[in-house]
């Protein structure tokens, strides 16, 4: 039975990888389309804490997506859309957490469903997104185990899955510099479409529920941070396409390959 489970994962997870760059975002819209926000309690005043607490939760996975990036370089995507990777990467965080991009990516998709706070959201969403990120990584397991063997397997015995050993983390990162432009340049787009999202959610929100409140001043402000939002995303996308954001010394590891296989999702 475990054995079926596992199969039937990595085949889920395989599936996944291929088409999440389209699915995953797909699926998030619609089912926010489907929705309409609910504003907790009632209250805006009690809504925004559930607001302040989403973006908390955005803002943390791309904090831990820019320290993954900054200090290991990762060639993303796989290799023809399938799980691959040239080399065992067990630098940088990797040392500490095997699958912290997926954990990353996990935090944006779980705030961005509490700014919405719909129960479709939490009863589809969060479970395929839980769901689909689990098999993703049983996949890359699999095939890493099956190209690096024993090697992989000390490495899982010796870093956790998903939560961060602090063990030797300060010697880890002692020696290594951080490249701002690598994470510039890698995630940016990342960035601003979650920051899109969160925003264009809480005017949705505030426009669906003006029986409540006078929120007029709440949007002006909202969409003052997405013009800001957007002027950095256009600054960054031209200092990448005229090669300001470029990096001398990487890669540090040159591979093509998947988050455990690691790469970003």
């Amino acid at each position: 039975m475990i054995q079926q489970q596992t199969a039937f994962s990595v085949r889920a997870g395989n599936l996944f990888f291929r088409y999440r760059d389209f699915l995953f975002p797909t699926v998030f819209l619609a089912l926010a389309l489907a929705s309409r926000p609910r504003l907790l309690g009632g209250s805006f005043g009690t809504d925004l804490l559930l607001d302040l607490l989403g973006i908390a939760l955005v803002l943390a996975g791309h904090v831990i997506r820019a320290i993954v990036i900054g200090y290991v370089y990762i060639e993303r995507g796989g290799k023809n859309k399938r799980v691959h990777a040239s080399a065992l990467v067990q630098g940088g965080v990797f040392a500490h957490c095997r699958n912290p991009l997926y954990v990353g990516n996990m935090l944006v998709y779980t705030g961005l469903i509490l700014i919405v706070n719909a129960p479709l959201m939490y009863a589809v969403g969060l479970p395929f997104f839980l769901f689909a990120y689990f098999a993703i990584v049983a996949a890359e397991e699999n095939f890493l185990r099956g190209k690096f063997g024993e090697a992989y397997d000390n490495y899982c015995a010796r870093v956790p899955r998903f939560l961060l050993s602090l063990k030797g983390i300060t010697k880890t990162f002692a020696n290594m510099k951080y490249n701002v432009k690598r994470v510039v340049r890698k995630d940016y787009g990342s960035i601003y479409a979650s920051t899109l999202g969160a925003i264009a959610i809480m005017i949705w929100e505030r426009r669906a529920n003006l029986d409540v409140a006078d929120t007029r001043g709440q949007v002006q402000g909202l969409v003052a941070l997405l013009i800001a939002a957007s002027l950095g995303y256009i600054v960054a996308r031209v200092l990448k396409k005229t090669d300001r954001l470029d990096s001398p010394e990487e890669p540090v590891y040159k591979e093509q390959d998947s988050n455990s296989a690691r790469s970003a999702a």
